[in-house]
């Protein structure tokens, strides 16, 4: 497990494509990110002193690959630190990260049918995972994912990069996993419904679960009442 670091970063990109919706993207000024797919941050607005207390942070999950430069985190403006972040955020600005935390993907776990759950910005440690090289160690997974409506889904990019990645693994076919990557708008199909996503999968599937904490343990008490063992239900929940 990697050791948690501070490094000084500057925003290099800072995107919204729908309100209240930020995409940010961080460059190191000192040392190179380290890091593995999963894994959070936490992000200090305010200047650091090395001889005080460590500033105000949140968390955020990092959204790009490990092999990326770059660190990406998007963040929906909900409190009083988004909003600052919203404000503050531009280009050239100069945070404090410090990182990696988080085993979401480095516990023990079974990458053969593995269900791939999220709601909302819940996708982003996903993210992480699905465009680095490792993801080709999961045989057969399949992902629901659960938006407000269509114009929320603004990750199609990234799961583009996915099945490329995937498609191009040497002597394997999986352009039919792209009918288990399933999106699902609330404005138009309702709420994401794990019952359904059960119902698919059954009880020898492992489960990753991540969004609004509300949603993480309905879900997994959901798959735990239907008999899907409770070291099968893997949550991002560091809030």
């Amino acid at each position: 497990m990697a050791i948690v670091k501070k490094y000084q970063a500057e925003v290099v990109s800072s995107i919204s494509i729908i309100d209240g919706v930020h995409t940010i993207e961080f460059c190191s000024l000192d040392k190179p990110f380290n890091f593995a797919p999963g894994q959070f941050l936490h992000l200090a607005i305010d200047e650091y002193d090395p001889t005080g207390q460590w500033p105000d942070s949140r968390c955020f999950s990092m959204q790009s690959a490990p092999n990326e430069e770059l660190i990406r985190i998007t963040y929906a403006v909900k409190g009083q630190f988004t909003s600052r972040m919203q404000q503050e955020l531009k280009l050239g600005k100069q945070v404090t990260l410090k990182l990696p935390y988080g085993a979401l993907f480095i516990q023990p776990h079974n990458k053969t049918n593995t269900v791939f759950i999220a709601g909302g910005t819940g996708i982003t440690p996903y993210l992480s995972l699905f465009t680095h090289e490792s993801f080709n160690e999961y045989t057969n997974p399949r992902i629901y994912l659960g938006f407000r409506s269509e114009e929320y889904n603004i990750y199609n990019e990234e799961l583009n990069l996915m099945h490329q990645i995937r498609e191009s693994r040497t002597n394997s076919c999986h352009s039919s996993e792209n009918k288990f990557v399933k999106s699902v708008y609330e404005n138009t199909d309702g709420i994401i419904d794990i019952h359904s996503i059960f119902n698919e999968n059954g009880t020898n599937s492992s489960y990753f679960i991540s969004g609004p904490q509300t949603m993480i343990k309905a879900f997994k008490q959901g798959l735990i009442t239907k008999g899907v063992p409770e070291n099968q239900v893997f949550t991002d929940n560091w809030e």
